[in-house]
């Protein structure tokens, strides 16, 4: 435990705590005072409100529309499903820049809907809320449906056979055993929306604001920290709650249920019920999937001389940029791939020693341990980013000038997929293997290379192409970090859209497919070597 341990003291609390620290301290003493102030204040309030009842909202349609769909990966089996199930998990992986920008396309000022009927979503609440769902769907898909499709479907059928109609079957039988895995999917749902960053930038406009985007506001534009430290807490509080009540559910998943080989759950539809249901899923996922990536890409080739690559080759001209970057936007690629392989060898080293020591030991430390290596997905990236500026300026850690800054910052969100995605493999290594190795005179390292490496050899490939993905989209911290002659994707795609110009726009469409493609293509690969599909990601 003492290399994570240590590498979120330095990297992850001591930034948060010395951008909290300068916001509510005044001559060497706190000033706990300005929390009151600042939450009395009625724009705040205002966010407050908005962020929560976004993020309910967010959750509700969610779960409303991804239900049906977990019901069919789990119980369904139909040609192509293992294919369909990695593409909508692609926009779970996408970075939110690219989420907004897609939408964007989509709703917004000269996107599908206002070239065909005049219709235009952008800076509305509804924009807002249909990217967080498209986002999120496969959360609620992958943890509802991974265990639905191990749930023996003859506890149901006995219920039928007793006199219980379908709907009373299902409401007595199949949702209760569903009840944690609905909880956890809802839980970490309101979590990624209560936080969301780059969806509410790039489609709320000025009239909506998450305390994400506050946070951003007030850090950047302007300097109020105080106001940034106690938004930063009231998240930071908010996080470490739905936590907390996340790890529960969890363990009451693990433990409330014997379940079955999912394979011997899923059989072709039967009925024209089911036909139907089939059918209503595959249209859902053709429309608020996969319309929205191909519209990106459709605009990315929409020049104004016809469709081509024009848009794509102007990434490699200085010229182009029109003074938007010190370096063509093409060099943002070759950045973020190295920015993304550096921070996924931090996020495998961290992350594989922290899912190994909580395999090994038990007890409250452990799972405060665990919640800690949760702490990144939900805490402000915009403070943590913020926080690497202020305090990573002195030696032994004056990081400032060094390309290693914004790879640390990415491998914090990297982390929490590489633990979640090793420790159920190792839980699952028979402890007895290690035991007869080190009988045998093996040394503890030598047991690791010969018994538990080749068991989780697949796993760790699975844990680095997500910390890949989730490294190359960061945007929350890297937009603080990034050097102006180094951009990364998400960074330029930002900026991009931050200045007028049809070519500014065309060009942000074709390095957020640039940005799409290469995640996409990540996830396939994964789903090529992934052995366990019983919902993990």
């Amino acid at each position: 435990m003492a290399v994570p341990v240590a590498f979120f003291a330095v990297f992850f609390a001591y930034p948060v705590t010395a951008i909290v620290g300068r916001g509510l301290k005044a001559d060497g003493t706190w000033q706990f005072g300005r929390v009151g102030e600042v939450l009395s204040r009625p724009d705040i309030l205002g966010v407050l409100w908005f962020t929560t009842w976004q993020a309910l909202a967010s959750t509700a349609l969610t779960l409303l529309i991804a239900l049906p769909g977990a019901y069919v990966f789990a119980r369904f089996d139909f040609p192509g499903r293992h294919l369909l199930g990695a593409a909508v998990t692609v926009p779970f992986v996408l970075p939110t820049v690219v989420v907004g920008t897609a939408f964007l396309a989509l709703l917004g000022r000269g996107g599908l809907l206002d070239d065909l009927w005049g219709i235009r979503l952008d800076t509305t609440v509804w924009a807002i809320l249909l990217a967080h769902v498209f986002f999120n769907y496969a959360v609620v898909v992958r943890t509802v449906g991974g265990l639905w499709s191990q749930l023996d479907p003859r506890q149901e059928e006995a219920a039928r056979v007793l006199g219980a109609g379908r709907l009373a079957a299902w409401w007595r039988v199949t949702l209760p055993a569903l009840a944690p895995a609905v909880a956890a999917a809802a839980l970490m749902v309101f979590l990624f929306t209560f936080t969301s960053f780059g969806v509410v930038q790039i489609l709320g406009g000025p009239a909506y604001s998450t305390l994400e985007v506050e946070i951003y506001r007030q850090t950047a534009q302007l300097l109020d920290l105080p106001t940034a430290a106690v938004l930063t807490l009231v998240q930071f509080a908010a996080v470490a709650a739905v936590l907390a009540v996340h790890a529960r559910t969890v363990r009451r998943r693990e433990g409330a249920l014997k379940l079955v080989d999912p394979a011997q759950t899923a059989r072709r539809p039967r009925g024209t019920g089911q036909w139907a249901l089939l059918g209503g899923v595959l249209a859902t996922v053709l429309v608020l999937i996969l319309l929205p990536l191909g519209v990106l890409v459709e605009r990315s080739l929409d020049t104004p001389g016809g469709y081509g690559l024009g848009f794509y080759r102007a990434l490699g001209s200085l010229d182009a940029s029109g003074g938007t970057f010190l370096v063509p936007p093409l060099e943002a690629v070759w950045n973020s791939l190295r920015y993304a392989l550096a921070a996924t060898g931090v996020a495998l080293v961290v992350g594989g020693l922290a899912a190994a020591a909580l395999t090994r030991r038990a007890g409250r430390l452990v799972r405060g341990f665990d919640a800690l290596l949760m702490l990144p997905l939900g805490v402000s990236a915009v403070t943590v980013g913020f926080g690497f500026l202020i305090t990573l300026d002195k030696p032994p850690l004056d990081l400032r000038t060094s390309w290693i800054l914004v790879p640390l910052a990415q491998a914090l969100v990297g982390v929490p997929f590489v633990v979640r995605t090793m420790l159920p493999v190792l839980r699952a290594v028979d402890g007895r293997l290690r035991e007869a190795a080190a009988v045998l005179g093996a040394s503890p390292l030598r047991v690791w290379r010969e018994v538990d490496l080749p068991l989780v050899r697949r796993a760790l490939l699975v844990a680095a192409g997500f910390a890949f993905a989730v490294s190359l989209g960061e945007f929350g911290a890297t937009v603080f970090i990034a050097r102006p002659d180094r951009p990364t994707l998400p960074v330029a795609v930002a900026r991009l859209l931050g200045r007028p110009g049809e070519l500014n726009y065309g060009q942000a469409m074709a390095l957020s497919t640039v940005l799409m493609l290469v995640c996409a293509v990540s996830l396939l690969a994964l789903e090529r070597i992934r052995t366990d599909r019983s919902g993990e990601f």
